[in-house]
Order: C-alpha cells, then sequence, then structure tokens
C-alpha cells in the first residue's frame, strides 16, 4: 500500500512541477532529481505492477508541451538504465525483460518522437526529444530507423539549425555506427545528403585549424561530433562507397575533411581521427602486406603493381604521413623537455596519456610506411634538409621530426635504413656542432640519443657506427645539463642490452675488444655522473660482460670491473676490523649503500657468474649485516622509535636492505640450487633470521620475507626441510604486526603473503608437518589476507587458499581432517566477503574458489561427515548450512530465493562463467531489498534454466562410462 502511495506522490509531484514552463527552467535540479527517483521506482514496478506505464507517459505528453519535454528526460533516463547501466543493478534475467518490454511498446514512444519533430515550434522540447532519440538508437528495432523518414528528417530539418545541428550530427554518427548489410541504400543516402549539408555549412575551403581555434564551444562541439561521424561511418561503411564510382568524389571530400579536423589543436579531436587513419592503414596494409613498394633503390621509386584500394588512397596516405611526422607524440624515453616557459628541463613526470598517443601513432606511421615507404623517407629527409638550412628550424620541429624517424624502426628494408640513418645522424651531429647554447645542445643530443637507441639492427651490423655512437653517449655523460645524463645513461642500457655480444669481441680493425677499453677507463668515463646514474651504468655494463661465453675471461672481466667498488669496501671492511665504530659514521654507511646498489644493478646484468664477486663480499657483507643490525637496535632502545627517522638509521636500514636485495636478486638468477641451498643458504639464515625475530617491529625489514619467498620460490623442495626454522622466525612475529589492522606495515603485509604463497607453492608438505596449532595460524591468515582492502593482498589471498585446497585435495589422509576441521568455516568466509560489495573485485576468484569446494561436496570426495553431531549426506548438509547461513545474514530474503541459490551452486559448479553470474545475480537480489518483488517474475526463469544446467550436465555424465553410480543410471542402460 506505502509502495503506490510513493509512487502516486512522485507521479503528481512531477506532473504538477514540470507542466508550469516557467517553474521547470527554475527548478532544473530538482525536477531531476524527481525523475531519477521515478525511473528507480519503474525498475520495480514496471511491467508488472505498472503495465500501462508507456501508453500512460506518452498520452500525458500531449496534454502539455514543457510535460512533454520533462517526459522526454524520463524516457531517456529509463533507457539509460535499462539499456546502458543494468549489469550488476538488476539481474540478467529482469533486464531481458526490460529491454523486451520497452522494445514490444517502442512503437508509442516513436510516434510521439515523430509528433514533436514534425509539429513542434518549440526549441527546448524539440532539442529534449532529439537528446532522448539519441540514447534509443543504439537499442531500438532497426525498421525505425531506416524504413522511415527519421533520417532525412534529420538531415533536411534540423543539421543545418544550429541549436540542433550537434544533437542531430551525434544521432547521425549513432546511425552510422550500425553494422547490418541489409539497408545498404539507406547508409548511401545517410552519407551523401549529409555531404551535401556539410557542404553548405562548412564550405570545403575553410581553414578548419583556424575556425577551430577561434571557435565558441558550441562550434568547437560541431568540429568534433564531424571527426566523430567521419571516423564512424567511414570505418563501418567506407568500403560500400569506394565501390561506386558516381560517389569517388563525395568519399575524397570526406577524406578531404578528415584531413582538415586532423589539424585542429586539440588532442581529443586528433585521437578520433588518428582512430580512422590507423585502422585504414592497418586494412590497406593487411589486404596484401607483401606489396609493399619495393625498396626505392631497386624500383627507381616507380609505384609497381600497386593494388587498387592502395592506388585509391595514395594522394590521401602522404598528407597523412606528413601530419604524423609533423604532430609526433612524445616517446617515453625521451627526457629532456621544452616546458610551458620555454625552458628544457628534465621530465620527472611520465605522461600516460602521452605515452598512448605515441604508441597509435608510431602503430599508424609503421603501416604508413610499409605502404610507402619512399614517401616516408623523402617527407622526413625533406623535413630534416629544412632543419639544417633553418627554414624550419625550432626544438618542436626538430623534435617531432626526431621522434618520427626513431619511431619507425624496423619498417624499412635494411638497406634503405642503413642510408637513411647516415645520412639522420650526420644532419644531427652537424646540426650539434652548427648551434650554439647549452639548451640547443641538449635537444639536439636527446633526439640523437633516441633515434640512435630506436635502431639496434642498424648498430649491430655498423661496428664502427656503433662505436662512434656509444663514444658520443660517453661524451654525453659530462654534459651537465638537465636530463641529458640521464638519457645517456638510459640510451647506453638500451644498446648495451641489443648489441651486448659485439662488445665483448674483438671488431674488424680493434685489437682488443671495446669492453676491456671502457674498463680501463671506467674512472673517467662515470666522474662526472650521480650515484644513481652510475649504477645504471655499471647495470649496462653487466649485460656486456654477461655476454662473455668463455667462463675464464668472463671471470676476469668480473674482477676489473668490481675494482672501483671493491677497492673502497675493501678499505672500510679492513678500518671496520680495527674498529667498528667505523660502521656508526654518516659518510661510511652511506658508501657501503651506494657500493652495494652498484652491486645490485651489476649482479642483474651479468647473472649467475657474478657468484665469483658475490663470495668475495658474502660473509663480510652479512657481519656488516648483523654489526648495523645491532646498531639500531640500540639506538632504538636508548630514544625510541622515533629514531628510525633520522638520516643514520635510514642509511643503516638501506644497507641491510640492498645486502638482501643483491642476495635475492642472485638466487633468483642462479642456475644450482643445490650448491645455493648447500653454500649460501645456511650463512643467511644464522645473520637474518634471529635478528629479525628479535628485533622491534618497526626495524624490521619487510625485504627480509620477500628474500625468504624468493629463496623458496627458486629452490623449492631443497629448502623443505628449512621452512620450520624459517616460520619459527619470521611467522607468528609478522603476523602480530599486521592482524590488528588492514592498514600497519604495508611491506610487510604483500611480502608475508608472497612467502606464504610460495611455501604452499613450493614446499607444500612442510605445512603437513608444522605443529596443528601453528597450521591454524597459517589459515588464519590465508582468510585475513582475502578480507584485506589491500586489493594485491586480498588477491594473493584467494590465490593461496585456491592452490591449499587443491593441494590438500592430493593428501588422501590429511585431506579428510582438514575437511572436517576447516571447510565450513571456510565456506562461511568466503561468503562474508562475496557478498561485501568492496569486493566486487574478486568475482572471479570468489566463484572458482566457492565452485570448487562445491564440486568436492558433491562428488563424495569428502567422505569424513561435515556435521559429526547428526552425520547426514554432506550434501544435504552443506545446503542447509548454506542456506541458514544466507537466512541469517539476510533475513529478508524468501525461503525461494535462497533454496534456488544454493541449488544453482551446485548445479553450475563446472561452469565458472555461470557460476560468476549466478553470485552476481544473487547480490543484485541482496541489494534489491524487495522479498518481493523479484522472486515470482524471475523464480521461474531462473528455475527452467537450472533445470536444464542439470539435465544438461547429467546427459553428459551418462555419456562418459563410470562417472555416474550405478544405482544413479536408469535401467535400460544398464545391460
Amino acid at each position: 500500500n506505502s509502495s503506490a502511495g510513493i509512487k502516486k506522490y512522485v507521479v503528481g509531484l512531477i506532473i504538477k512541477t514540470s507542466s508550469d514552463p516557467t517553474c521547470v527552467e527554475k527548478e532544473k535540479v530538482y525536477i531531476g532529481k524527481l525523475n531519477m527517483i521515478l525511473v528507480q521506482i519503474l525498475k520495480q514496478e514496471w511491467p508488472k505492477h505498472w503495465p500501462t506505464f508507456i501508453s500512460d507517459i506518452v498520452g500525458a505528453s500531449r496534454t502539455s508541451e514543457s510535460l512533454c519535454q520533462n517526459n522526454m528526460v524520463i524516457l531517456k533516463l529509463l533507457s539509460e538504465e535499462v539499456f546502458d547501466f543494468s549489469s550488476g543493478q538488476i539481474t540478467q534475467v529482469k533486464a531481458k525483460h526490460l529491454k523486451d518490454r520497452m522494445c514490444n511498446e517502442f512503437s508509442q514512444i516513436f510516434q510521439l518522437c515523430q509528433f514533436v519533430m514534425e509539429n513542434s515550434q518549440n526549441a527546448p522540447l524539440v532539442h529534449a526529444t532529439l537528446e532522448t532519440l539519441l540514447r534509443f538508437l543504439n537499442w531500438i528495432p532497426l525498421g525505425y530507423i531506416f524504413e522511415t523518414k527519421l533520417i532525412s528528417t534529420l538531415i533536411y530539418k534540423f543539421l543545418n539549425v544550429p541549436m540542433f545541428r550537434n544533437v542531430s550530427l551525434k544521432c547521425l554518427t549513432e546511425i552510422a555506427g550500425v553494422s547490418v548489410s541489409q539497408y545498404e541504400e539507406q547508409f548511401v543516402t545517410l552519407f551523401t545528403l549529409t555531404m551535401m549539408q556539410l557542404k553548405q555549412m562548412l564550405p570545403l575551403n575553410t581553414n578548419i585549424r583556424l575556425a577551430y581555434s577561434n571557435g565558441k564551444d558550441d562550434e568547437q562541439n560541431f568540429i568534433q561530433n564531424l571527426s566523430l561521424f567521419l571516423c564512424t561511418f567511414l570505418k563501418e561503411h567506407g568500403q560500400l562507397i569506394e565501390k561506386r564510382l558516381n560517389l569517388r568524389e563525395t568519399l575524397m571530400e570526406a577524406l578531404h575533411y578528415m584531413l582538415l579536423v586532423s589539424e585542429v589543436e586539440e588532442t581529443e579531436i586528433f585521437k578520433i581521427c588518428l582512430e580512422y587513419w590507423n585502422h585504414l592503414a592497418a586494412e590497406l596494409y593487411r589486404e596484401s602486406p607483401f606489396s609493399t613498394s619495393a625498396s626505392p633503390l631497386l624500383s627507381g621509386s616507380q609505384h609497381f603493381d600497386v593494388p587498387p584500394r592502395r592506388q585509391l588512397y595514395l594522394p590521401v596516405l602522404s598528407k597523412v604521413r606528413l601530419l604524423m611526422v609533423s604532430r609526433m607524440a612524445k616517446p617515453e624515453e625521451v627526457l629532456v623537455v621544452e616546458n610551458d616557459q620555454g625552458e628544457v628541463v628534465r621530465e620527472f613526470m611520465k605522461d600516460t596519456d602521452s605515452i598512448n598517443l605515441y604508441k597509435n601513432m608510431r602503430e599508424t606511421l609503421v603501416y604508413l610506411t610499409h605502404l610507402d615507404y619512399a614517401d616516408t623517407e623523402r617527407i622526413m629527409t625533406e623535413k630534416l634538409h629544412n632543419q639544417v638550412n633553418g627554414t624550419e628550424w625550432s626544438w618542436k620541429n626538430l623534435n617531432t621530426l626526431c621522434w618520427a624517424i626513431g619511431s619507425i624502426s624496423g619498417a624499412m628494408h635494411e638497406e634503405d635504413e642503413k642510408r637513411f640513418l647516415v645520412t639522420v645522424i650526420k644532419d644531427l651531429l652537424g646540426l650539434c656542432e652548427q648551434k650554439r647554447g647549452k639548451d640547443n645542445k641538449a635537444i639536439i643530443a636527446s633526439n640523437i640519443m633516441y633515434i640512435v637507441g630506436q635502431y639496434p639492427r642498424f648498430l649491430r651490423a655498423h661496428w664502427k657506427f656503433l662505436k662512434t655512437v656509444v663514444n658520443k653517449l660517453f661524451e654525453f655523460m659530462h654534459e651537465t645539463h638537465d636530463g641529458v645524463q640521464d638519457m645517456a645513461c638510459d640510451t647506453f642500457i638500451k644498446i648495451a642490452q641489443k648489441c651486448r655480444r659485439h662488445f665483448v669481441q674483438v671488431q674488424v680493425g680493434e685489437v682488443m675488444p671495446f669492453i676491456d677499453e671502457i674498463l680501463n677507463n671506467i674512472n673517467t668515463i662515470i666522474c662526472d655522473l650521480q650515484p644513481q646514474q652510475v649504477h645504471t651504468f655499471y647495470e649496462a655494463v653487466g649485460y656486456m660482460i654477461g655476454a662473455q661465453t668463455d667462463q675464464t675471461v668472463q671471470e676476469h672481466l668480473i674482477e676489473k670491473y668490481m675494482l672501483l667498488p671493491n677497492q673502497v669496501w675493501d678499505s672500510i671492511i679492513q678500518q671496520a676490523t680495527k674498529n667498528v665504530d667505523i660502521l656508526k659514521d654518516p659518510e661510511t654507511v652511506k658508501q657501503l649503500g651506494s657500493i652495494l646498489k652498484t652491486n645490485v644493478r651489476a649482479c642483474k646484468a651479468v647473472g649467475h657468474p657474478f657468484v665469483i664477486q658475490l663470495g668475495r663480499i658474502y660473509l663480510d657483507m652479512l657481519n656488516v649485516y648483523k654489526c648495523l643490525s645491532e646498531n639500531i637496535s640500540a639506538a632504538i632502545q636508548a630514544n625510541g622509535e622515533m629514531v628510525t627517522k633520522q638520516p643514520l638509521i635510514r642509511s643503516m636500514r638501506t644497507v641491510k636492505r640492498e645486502t638482501l636485495k643483491l642476495i635475492s636478486g642472485w638466487v633468483s638468477r642462479s642456475n644450482d640450487p643445490q650448491m645455493v641451498a648447500e653454500n649460501f643458504v645456511p650463512p643467511l639464515l644464522d645473520a637474518v633470521l634471529i635478528d629479525y625475530q628479535r628485533n622491534v617491529p618497526a626495524a624490521r625489514e619487510p625485504e627480509v620475507l620477500s628474500t625468504m619467498a624468493i629463496i623458496v620460490n627458486k629452490l623449492g623442495g631443497h629448502i623443505t626441510a628449512e621452512i620450520p626454522q624459517i616460520f619459527d622466525a619470521v611467522f607468528e612475529c609478522t603476523l602480530n604486526m599486521i592482524n590488528k589492522d588492514f592498514e600497519e606495515y604495508p611491506e610487510h603485509r604483500t611480502n608475508f603473503f608472497l612467502l606464504l604463497q610460495a611455501v604452499n607453492s613450493h614446499c607444500f608438505p612442510a605445512f603437513l608437518a608444522i605443529p596443528p596449532a601453528q597450521f591454524k595460524l597459517v589459515l588464519d591468515s590465508i582468510i585475513w589476507a582475502f578480507k584485506h582492502t589491500m586489493r594485491n593482498v586480498a588477491d594473493t589471498g584467494l590465490q593461496i587458499l585456491y592452490t591449499l585446497l587443491q593441494n590438500v585435495a592430493q593428501e588422501e589422509t590429511a585431506a579428510q581432517s582438514f575437511y572436517q576441521t576447516y571447510f565450513c568455516d571456510i565456506l562461511q568466509h568466503i561468503f562474508s566477503v562475496v557478498t561485501d560489495t568492496s569486493h566486487t573485485a574478486g568475482l572471479t576468484m570468489h566463484a572458482s574458489i566457492l565452485a570448487y569446494m562445491f564440486n568436492l561436496v558433491e562428488e563424495g570426495k569428502i567422505s569424513t561427515p561435515l556435521n559429526p553431531g547428526n552425520p547426514v549426506n554432506n550434501q544435504m548438509f552443506i545446503q542447509e548450512y548454506v542456506a541458514n547461513l544466507l537466512k541469517s545474514a539476510f533475513p529478508h530474503l524468501q525461503d525461494a530465493q535462497v533454496k534456488l541459490f544454493v541449488t544453482g551452486l551446485f548445479s553450475l559448479n563446472q561452469d565458472i562463467p555461470a557460476f560468476k553470474e549466478h553470485l552476481r545475480d544473487f547480490l543484485v537480489q541482496i541489494k534489491e531489498f524487495a522479498g518481493e518483488d523479484t522472486s515470482d517474475l524471475f523464480l521461474e526463469e531462473r528455475e527452467t534454466a537450472l533445470r536444464q544446467a542439470q539435465e544438461e550436465k547429467h546427459k553428459l555424465q551418462m555419456s562418459v562410462p563410470g562417472i555416474l553410480n550405478p544405482h544413479e543410471i536408469p535401467e535400460e542402460m544398464c545391460d
């Protein structure tokens, strides 16, 4: 009764407020809220309890124009709720039901829209009607679009009226996006008529770039809508227009508009145009990938056997190439940029938007280059000459050109690439000599570095050039302009990775491998670099050394390579042996941190052979670790936990962390698990574990946990025996740090669960060997993990639980007691996160785990009674257990709903996607809180679907001999 009252009241209010035109304008926000309330009511009431809604609203609309205008808004909102936002808000069956109903009753709505468009002189009403129509176009039956006067009305009556042109063009775009073959003629008409109108509104000789920059909002929106219309139509139906010779000229005009709009200085519009150019270039390339323009050297740059479609687009594509080269976005590798004040600085924040734009432009330019390599080269060479002769010189022009040159690496024949690059680099080096001023040099340097970094194939094939480039990079390493040194180091490491072998071989015309030259001069090369740049440099050289296959030579190289850091290390260790207090000196501790960072990066690049260097410093390093740890603990005891914020203590902790990073980095790259387990692990556990346990929580290094996880992942069975010792030291004390809330110690949290995951995956027998009380703690901590608000921790927790359940199932004897103790408990906790809206992101994993658990019950894998007090059949017990669990949590649900849900958990547990949707629908029912409404309407359909699923499953089981229990097989099949 009260719901009928509320409905009546809301409807009355809307009619009263929206019937008065002055009120409509004044109370805009208020009416907007009322409309939303009505739509939410409709989602529950219509069509079952309010079957006449559509005819009611259409009938009322004919009584007053301002009421009609508001009713259009209500219909638009209803369309959005049902067709655009229904997933997860209403059950799938209900959404389908509402969609079908709207389609069936649409004729009344359409007649109303038509009536307004043909007869009304009220501009706001017409606008509202067009806006509503726009929302309908993506779902209404196609006959309403193509078998009525709708298209011609939009084009002739509204497109050229300034007030309606934007919404009309949006409607035409929506129609253009429909892909059906039976309405070809209508699409052709749509295109030709729209183009005719366009040429009157925006003549082909308009400078659209200028018009846009001077335009008002409305005019700028029109240009953006135009780009969307052309892009949508040409992508969907371009080939249809191409085939008709009489429309060739119109097609060329449309492409001309696209080119003009592509020049507009507005990234969003450019992205829309780019999407079309990318699509066109890719399509033309894929049609005949091997008929690329032959190498200009061979073909005398005539176009041989160009496929006809390509021929058609040739002149347009040339302009698109020029556009891409002139507007190329900044690649990720470029660190030297011009800021808004026109200064040349180092970029610190990665601009992800710009990086994505670069990737799309790069891909488009690569396709365009494949389509006509000679044209791309011509454009780039001309533009480069104009940089050198100064006619087009500017930082922006040079940048976009060089970024474009770097982006087509690999799209040319190797011979062409060689000829082209030699010219490019000579010109750029010449430009570097010719231009004065640090800023100019910095920009040119950054472009040289970017380009050479993009062409490893060329560098590998031309040693002289590679050597020149690397020497140039060493030169840039002394250039103190913002960003140049960073970029030099980054480019050096990229080249080192791609050309590593060339540095350790003796090249033609050389007396020794280049690596020896580098190591002989390492002091002078790195003397102007900052510490983190030195670390990058060491990693780069490490890749070269890693490429040396002769073990003796390689060991000699590593010794020479680590000579500098080792000299400083040895002298510190010697001093510490005489007087351990040297390890409290800030400068010394800082040096130790930097040396270890160099080792970490070197080890990352060299890999397993780094063992010779690691072995040299290993025991001293662990002693330093212990000693610094004692210093930190003593400082905390004397001055409280705040002391951990002091620079000296932070430096000490850096040394500890880098030590752990070095060890875990080497272990993860090592290739002899037994040697690692026997020689490296015992002293490590000895130094690290007890220290971790004894420390106050604030001083425990989270890297201890990640290092243990890496060791377990790498050594697997070789370390199973040590797991109880590791667990004793780190498990309980860490759990006590993180089980008070979900926020404190985030790194320990993440790493703690990574360690659990590693043991669970690689040393599962160790879990069965630890005492039951400790195992219960392990399980509690997994449950704690998947209830986390930190997404990565919750995901890891679910992953661990799923693997644990599968591992347990393999251990026949342990499994039954595990199920008896924990099965119902786990079930209850998983349901608590499934029904918690802040955990919807984990739904796929929740579904997989629940499906697995219900499957265990259904297939009788759990032989022990889950309810020892009353040992009924486990499947019946679990059905009741889950039903009671849900009814006590959600008393507003009806028994039939719960029963149906539980049945589904059994019948759908072998089809994860269906199981997940079943869960999702149940969540919607919980949220709807209308125990009445959804049950009768949809239970039937759900039941039919579930019954069918059950029958299908049974059929499947019958078709596989031995799956069904003999008592379940129908008599006639037994013989």
